[in-house]
């Protein structure tokens, strides 16, 4: 049996972090993670480019039970700590858009780094390496896995959530918080693109590729970022963002003309030229495939522009403002970047990530009911929330 003073399960962002700040503290620490590739998710996050952080990430900009939770750890080693170490380790970034941070080379560069890191942290990690049973002695606990036994005094669950399972994804630090009595959050596909229905498909479809900006709204939430379609459905950041906030059998409504008033846009192109065709007036902010498709979609009639009486060229701006989609569902976890939902926060300290009730062991990371906006704040939530269990374990 191999005694050791941390074992941390899970090789990803939360785990790796942890792992090298306990290790830092002179502990010694072994992280134990069953997937054949180490950190599969850094590497293809962000396109492969690694969105590691936010400037702007605040606890508003996470989804929780208890909204209260993740400021301590946040407030503990902020965004500025981790961009401070990027920094030390030569690795070139850039700022995308909305404060997000990417690497300019290759999300290698950041699991390179949490490699290094633990490396100088003395910290072992082993891969390939399922574990079997865990059982709590007097003095910490005991571990079976496919590589004989471990005891260790401090246990830390960093195992992630259930999105993205061709990368390994699995229940299993959920079925450890229920082994020791914590309760979990019911879990959901969070930051997922929308799939539709058959009548709504069956139109959308035809504009797969077509990009437009959109604020997305729904559950007194909005975001005003961009929409893809794809022959599956709907993606594209202001979808991934509502989604986290969507409920099955609810609307969203998108306003397609998010940064301007469409109507007055019609009302002057009418003023000027009122024998042209409402969808030559739209093509000029639309791509024209779209609203060759848009018009009939949403029930407008494409005529001569000073041939609408009334309210019907509002009604027609409108249409566009106010777009209504009841999507079918989500793609799932299968292409979900996040989890929603996960170990309950009322049961771990958020000083230290310990669980309330049961002595040394640790949850971090996604596995927690704590779940970040898409941009960089999710990998924020894994560094700080390592960071301050790593402190003390």
């Amino acid at each position: 049996m191999k005694n050791v003073d941390v074992i941390v399960i899970g090789a990803g962002a939360a785990g790796l972090f942890c792992a090298a700040q306990a290790g830092k503290r002179g502990r010694d620490v072994v992280v134990l993670d069953h997937a054949k590739r180490l950190g599969g998710k850094i590497l293809m996050s962000g396109g492969g480019r690694c969105n590691f952080t936010n400037m702007f990430a605040s606890h508003e900009n996470f989804l929780s039970d208890n909204p209260h939770f993740c400021k301590s750890a946040l407030s503990r080693y902020t965004q500025w700590d981790f961009i401070g170490l990027v920094a030390d380790y030569g690795i070139a970034y850039h700022e995308k858009a909305l404060g997000q941070l990417f690497c300019d080379d290759s999300a290698k560069d950041i699991l390179k780094m949490l490699l290094s890191e633990c490396e100088k942290a003395n910290v072992t990690v082993s891969n390939q390496c399922e574990i079997l049973s865990i059982v709590k002695t007097e003095t910490g606990y005991i571990l079976d896995t496919a590589k004989g036994q471990y005891q260790c005094e401090s246990l830390v669950i960093a195992s992630g959530g259930l999105s993205m399972p061709k990368l390994g994804a699995s229940p299993f630090g959920y079925k450890v918080a229920e082994q020791f009595g914590l309760s979990v959050k019911p879990t959901r596909a969070g930051l997922v693109p929308f799939t539709l229905h058959e009548q709504d498909k069956n139109v959308l479809a035809e504009l797969s590729g077509i990009s437009l900006d959109a604020n997305a709204s729904c559950n007194n939430t909005h975001f005003n970022e961009s929409i893809l379609f794809t022959h599956r459905g709907l993606s594209g950041p202001a979808v991934l963002q509502i989604s986290s906030f969507w409920e099955p059998g609810q609307a969203v409504e998108f306003d397609l003309f998010p940064n301007g008033d469409l109507l007055a846009d019609l009302e002057q192109a009418l003023q000027e030229q009122p024998d042209v065709q409402l969808s030559t007036a739209l093509a000029s902010h639309y791509p024209k495939r779209y609203v060759q498709a848009a018009l009939p979609y949403l029930g407008i009639e494409n005529k001569p522009l000073k041939q609408y009486q009334g309210k019907q060229l509002e009604q027609a701006a409108q249409a566009f403002h106010q777009w209504q989609l009841k999507p079918n569902g989500t793609e799932g976890y299968r292409t979900a970047e996040v989890t929603l939902g996960g170990v309950d926060t009322d049961q771990l300290s958020s000083k230290t990530m310990m669980a309330k009730d049961v002595e040394g062991l640790y949850f971090i990371g996604e596995v927690v009911d704590v779940t970040g906006w898409l941009g960089g704040y999710n990998f924020q939530w894994a560094w700080s929330s390592g960071w301050v269990a790593g402190q003390v374990v």
